[in-house]
């Protein structure tokens, strides 16, 4: 395999959100060249609009990622490509990126392709999730202001209730079954049901319970697992944190050198899990490029 120098990028970015666009842009605005592959897929996806993101506040994730495409588009350095990467492997001092049959040399890697949720299997939810269920009270809670707020599971149960009191009617802990040992202010709701099934209602939600009752909500929010939406974190033999994602230093450094990882696939040690908002990742992402500047340097 020969990638002429002139025609290999310094970096290659895999993953096109808010991380890699705004390591992407980083990169460029010190005229690395700067590859930057993007599958399409969003951890996002099932939102409408973005918020908590000053000056985008609101706004639609696919209307951000095309203003900060257009944003790339002035600097000569920056290629973008929409497309799926198949594997990323080490090659000597570097790293050789697959799409498919495609190999593409570069001296540096930001991965940033984030993580996927994983819900609750309660009938419903998937199909409701990123409207009026919701796993961020930072992202959604101001739409679910002046109505009754339900909190599904007993993960959320603890915190989340503080969280959403000073914008929520009403609050009510669905514990689905389980036991519930958090201690929850006197007036929050329990309910100890399973619930067979959440479905639509107006603006809001009914959940349905054993037994028949059912209880409307303005807004649910579900505590939700995360798993590496892609490949490359084991390929690579990247250190995990315990919650499955990259574990990076505050620069956004790998355990392995040259290569770097930036939004909500990473997060540091101290973390339990990582803080999954836009201005977060785009943090990252800037981090993260700085980092792989002073590697390459």
């Amino acid at each position: 395999m020969y990638q002429p120098e002139h025609t290999r990028p310094d970096v290659v970015v895999i993953g096109g959100g808010p991380a890699g666009l705004q390591a992407t842009l980083t990169l460029a605005r010190v005229h690395r060249r700067v590859l930057m592959i993007d599958s399409g897929s969003y951890r996002n996806d099932p939102t409408d609009h973005m918020h908590n993101v000053v000056t985008n506040d609101g706004v639609a994730p696919a209307q951000f990622r095309t203003a900060a495409r257009a944003e790339l588009q002035q600097y000569d350095t920056v290629t973008v490509r929409d497309a799926a990467v198949t594997a990323v492997e080490r090659s000597g001092d570097g790293f050789v990126v697959r799409i498919g049959d495609e190999q593409i040399e570069a001296r540096g890697i930001v991965l940033a392709t984030g993580v996927v949720d994983e819900l609750p299997a309660t009938a419903g939810v998937a199909e409701l999730f990123g409207s009026v269920i919701a796993h961020c009270p930072f992202c959604h809670g101001h739409e679910f202001a002046g109505g009754r707020v339900g909190i599904l599971g007993v993960a959320g149960a603890g915190h989340l209730p503080g969280i959403v009191a000073p914008f929520a009617a009403g609050i009510t802990v669905f514990t689905d079954g389980e036991e519930l040992t958090a201690a929850v202010p006197a007036d929050v709701v329990v309910r100890t049901e399973k619930v067979l099934e959440v479905t639509p209602a107006g603006g809001g939600a009914t959940v349905h319970l054993t037994g028949g009752d059912t209880v409307e909500v303005k807004g649910l929010f579900v505590t939700t697992g995360l798993r590496q939406r892609a490949p490359f974190a084991h390929q690579l033999g990247l250190a995990l944190n315990p919650s499955g994602c990259v574990e990076v230093d505050v620069m956004g450094r790998t355990s392995l050198p040259g290569v770097h990882a930036a939004g909500d696939m990473a997060h540091q040690s101290a973390l339990p899990m990582p803080m999954a908002t836009v201005t977060n990742a785009i943090a990252a992402g800037a981090n993260a490029a700085g980092a792989v500047v002073a590697h390459l340097s």
